[in-house]
């Protein structure tokens, strides 16, 4: 089995369960080849996976007929079974390369179907995406696979690298720096609850806004923005606990960050939240942009060690049972086999 891959995200959760999928189909004896954006943090993830190319697709840019031609080539030489596209740009840079199986893995809702013209099939991360994209006029297949993590325990990092104190109870958020994460009503959450800390690992648009927000609350001394972090599962295992504020969340890696960190997980009822996870079973869910609600629970996981130990244990069953990555890898080795073309 041999899958071309082309990936231009940059950093987030999309692009770990990127990483993740590569290095399980790898492990299960899948040829790959991946063009990436350039200098991405993530590229040493994935090189002992196959051969990395690095290019960028502009829509009005001679670069963008150059990488064509380029790909083209390697397409010849490679003769792949199947390309798979992630998101919106490498979907618009498929080939109509009828030796492969064509298909695009969809992380979030397509605002149209243009983008998909030389796309055989689509891959949805829940069922709810699936039924939006057939709503919209798509025709041709759907399957629905989920995601899943790789989140190992490492060793924890030690709280004074973040100025925090050991007894303090810690909140993990992590994510792009975009509105639609809705860290403003995490933050603004952890400011009703006197004395715990939070801890935001990201970057991204919004990062003035939230420093802003954080300097405007008066809770500097208990907030920490260090940063985009690789090693984020270090982080994780000094914590108490993680938190998902999102506004919008399809079905992200953040989903199961917590879960696969062996952390009890707070989260918005956003779509891919709602749908995994099972109320005060194996999280504690909250009405989107709830500042409220998300200090409520966070006192609740604070001053209830029995609380957090079972959603802790439900959560690990959660993940065994329906997102573990063998389930996932399986799914889409065998969607590969049955759809790729007979030489």
């Amino acid at each position: 089995m041999k899958v071309m891959h082309y990936h231009f995200g940059k950093e987030g959760g999309a692009e770990r369960f990127f990483v993740n999928l590569v290095n399980a189909l790898h492990d299960r004896g899948v040829e790959q080849r991946m063009l990436i954006r350039p200098d991405r943090s993530w590229r040493k993830d994935i090189e002992g996976c196959g051969v990395v190319y690095e290019g960028i697709f502009r829509r009005l840019s001679l670069s963008r007929f150059l990488l064509r031609a380029r790909m083209q080539s390697v397409l010849k030489e490679f003769q792949p079974d199947v390309i798979m596209a992630w998101q919106l740009r490498a979907s618009r840079f498929m080939p109509a390369w009828k030796h492969s199986f064509r298909l695009s893995r969809l992380g979030d809702y397509p605002e149209h179907l243009g983008y998909y013209k030389n796309v055989q099939m689509l891959v949805c991360i829940t069922p709810d995406m699936a039924a939006r994209v057939r709503e919209m006029g798509w025709t041709g297949p759907i399957e629905v696979i989920s995601n899943f993590t790789r989140a190992q325990p490492l060793p924890a990092i030690a709280r004074n690298e973040l100025q925090t104190p050991d007894n303090a109870f810690v909140v993990t958020g992590m994510g792009r720096f975009v509105p639609r994460k809705g860290f403003d009503y995490l933050i603004r959450a952890v400011a009703r609850v006197p004395g715990t800390y939070l801890w935001l690992l990201g970057d991204g648009p919004e990062r003035d806004n939230l420093i802003k927000l954080v300097s405007d609350l008066g809770v500097g001394d208990r907030v920490r923005l260090p940063g985009w972090k690789t090693n984020a599962y270090s982080y994780l295992a000094a914590a108490d606990s993680f938190a998902i504020s999102s506004l919008h969340e399809p079905l992200g890696n953040v989903c199961f960050e917590g879960w696969g960190s062996g952390k009890p997980t707070i989260a918005a009822r956003a779509e891919g939240p709602s749908w995994v996870m099972t109320d005060d079973v194996d999280a504690l869910l909250v009405d989107c942009a709830d500042e409220i609600g998300l200090a409520a629970a966070i006192e609740r996981l604070r001053d209830d060690p029995a609380l957090r130990q079972r959603l802790i244990e439900n959560a690990s069953g959660t993940l065994r049972t329906r997102f573990s990555e063998d389930a996932i890898a399986t799914q889409y080795i065998e969607l590969f086999e049955r759809e790729r073309p007979s030489r």
